[in-house]
């Protein structure tokens, strides 16, 4: 007959972390180093011990961490739309990132409303969050700093270089200048433009490098072909229905985002309207979806899943006291087929 009393003596032991150590080729101050985020080493030893713990199950015990350092382990993230493709593909880089740190996330949201963000920072702080993340937004560089004074952030659509906060920015202006440009060069001069909402930075600053373009190349500035949506599908589309209804010509359209090409393209294809043989399309972001577009979407990339990954090593690094850096890779134009030379 079975005893449950000797069932323990067949249950395998939890891995250690010596165990974890062994396995991945490292001493144990290593990993211990490597799941607190303090150690900065080879991505080769990092992915060993990753692999290591995985292949091992090995779960560090949080709750002596956290009482060692006086840490709860968890780090808030603020995004503006869940639901976003935009903000998925940052939230996969964080994710990736915190893997093998011992550190987990707490995800809310702020929907492009400063004063929801700060009240969901509010919420996190009373959560004893060790830091936060705050994936653009609309709050002010001093309330940043403000909150900063409480706990590290990292703040992403901003340049802020403090011990206690770095914020990092892409180059909108410039990114939207290479679109645009490269429409110059496949020779189309009536350039339309489906822009974001005014008050949104990135909107303002890539609807900067549009003109910037066209002033380059000496065409003139037409409001009439610029028409404001929101960043999503159904304001590209109906954007796109504003601008066609204006009568004013056009052969090249340049779309704040990705999102804004694809309500664009949905438009341009219920008219009959070919992409790119009629008009010429260019979206921002390249979001995942925009390589199995029909045609595949040419866009300005953003490297949004290494921002995600850099927003937590930057958070990591201030958490301990290091300096960081906080740099990213400058964004570039990937050609794909929605534009074509115009004869």
């Amino acid at each position: 007959m079975r005893n449950p009393l000797n069932d323990h003596a067949n249950t395998p032991s939890p891995a250690t972390l010596t165990d974890v150590a062994r396995r991945a080729g490292v001493s144990p101050s290593t990993v211990s180093r490597i799941l607190n985020g303090t150690a900065r080493v080879a991505d080769d030893k990092r992915q060993a011990v990753q692999a290591a713990i995985s292949e091992l199950n090995f779960a560090p015990n949080q709750m002596a961490q956290s009482l060692k350092h006086g840490r709860t382990m968890t780090i808030g993230i603020v995004v503006q739309d869940i639901a976003s493709p935009f903000f998925d593909e940052i939230l996969h880089g964080v994710d990736d990132g915190l893997k093998g740190t011992g550190y987990a996330s707490v995800i809310v949201s702020g929907h492009w409303n400063a004063d929801e963000e700060a009240e969901r920072i509010r919420l996190l702080l009373a959560r004893k969050v060790d830091g936060i993340i705050l994936l653009t937004g609309r709050m002010t560089d001093a309330a940043v700093l403000g909150f900063a004074a409480q706990r590290p952030v990292v703040s992403l659509g901003r340049v802020l270089r403090t011990n206690r906060a770095i914020g990092f920015a892409l180059d909108n202006e410039h990114g939207a200048w290479l679109a645009v440009r490269h429409l110059i060069e496949m020779g189309h001069r009536r350039i339309a433009h489906l822009a974001g909402p005014v008050e949104n930075r990135d909107s303002v600053e890539r609807l900067a490098g549009y003109k910037r373009a066209l002033k380059e190349a000496d065409i003139p500035f037409d409001p009439a072909l610029v028409a404001e949506g929101n960043l999503q599908e159904a304001g590209g589309l109906m954007a796109m229905n504003r601008l066609y209804d204006s009568q004013h010509p056009f052969t090249a359209v340049f779309a704040v985002n990705d999102q804004t090409a694809y309500g664009a393209r949905l438009f341009l294809y219920r008219k009959g309207i070919r992409v790119p043989d009629d008009v010429s399309l260019v979206g921002f972001d390249d979001l995942p979806g925009s390589s199995y577009t029909t045609p595949p979407l040419t866009t300005v990339r953003q490297p949004l899943y290494v921002i995600g990954q850099t927003a937590v090593q930057s958070m990591l690094g201030l958490i301990n006291g290091e300096e960081v850096e906080g740099t990213i890779p400058p964004v570039e134009l990937v050609v794909r087929e929605t534009t074509r030379r115009i004869r």
